[in-house]
């Protein structure tokens, strides 16, 4: 219980919480704000699996040990990142229509992602939201209630959008990490596929038939993303009645 206490207390230190001084050897030297931004940086030029208790003590010349009482856990020091990177944004007064309302939320959300895409690589499962993220639903939930969102698919209408961004910038960031060797070879087996397998739009006409969202492929996330955010826009309005 401690230990979640202090761990919260971090999270919170912005918020009406103090961060818990360490227990044992000398007295707070470093600041959680820095060392979070130290990995933040880390993170955003290598991925996650760049970021250690190690490798950012090193930046202060510490060593791991001496970075356990700032961030806690390895889990919470993800924790206390994750929520440290995502801070909502500002943007232009309500919308005049649920669809762009619920656009402007998910695009925000998307370039939150685009600027650090490892935030994909966390799992929600072990995510303790923060303030930040916090923040993120509670905007998200008021646009639902603004627009009078029947309570009952307020629920599946956040899994969707959450889920959505998500993969739409997962995706994004593939492409943005596709050289000029990784598309030819992509373009490459797309011939190979035609060549051997002639029929396969026979075989599998609807999906032959499917038309892409925009001709241009790298953009592909975004604009998938906004069409389906207004999708789910429409399938929420309130049922007409008879």
């Amino acid at each position: 219980m401690a230990d979640a206490s202090e761990h919260v207390r971090r999270l919170w230190r912005h918020r009406g919480t103090t961060v818990p001084a360490p227990r044992r050897g000398p007295r707070q030297q470093l600041d959680l704000d820095e060392i979070l931004d130290v990995a933040a940086g880390l993170a955003d030029a290598a991925g996650l699996a760049a970021v250690s208790t190690r490798a950012v003590a090193a930046r202060f010349d510490k060593t791991a040990m001496a970075l356990y009482p700032y961030v806690g856990t390895k889990e919470q020091f993800l924790a206390l990142l994750q929520d440290h990177v995502s801070p909502l944004p500002s943007w232009p007064d309500p919308a005049t229509s649920a669809a762009d309302d619920l656009v402007a939320w998910a695009l925000a959300f998307f370039r939150l992602h685009l600027a650090h895409p490892w935030l994909t690589e966390l799992s929600w499962a072990r995510s303790g939201p923060g303030p930040n993220e916090r923040d993120w639903m509670e905007r998200l939930l008021g646009i639902l209630d603004r627009w009078a969102v029947p309570p009952a698919r307020r629920t599946p209408a956040v899994t969707m959008l959450y889920a959505t961004v998500r993969a739409c910038a997962e995706t994004a960031a593939g492409y943005a990490r596709l050289d000029r060797d990784g598309a030819a070879a992509w373009l490459d087996r797309a011939a190979a596929t035609r060549e051997l397998i002639p029929d396969l739009s026979e075989r599998y006409p609807r999906t032959a038939g499917l038309a892409p969202i925009t001709p241009q492929w790298r953009d592909a996330p975004r604009a998938g993303l906004v069409a389906a955010t207004e999708l789910l826009a429409g399938a929420m309005s309130p049922p007409q009645s008879s």
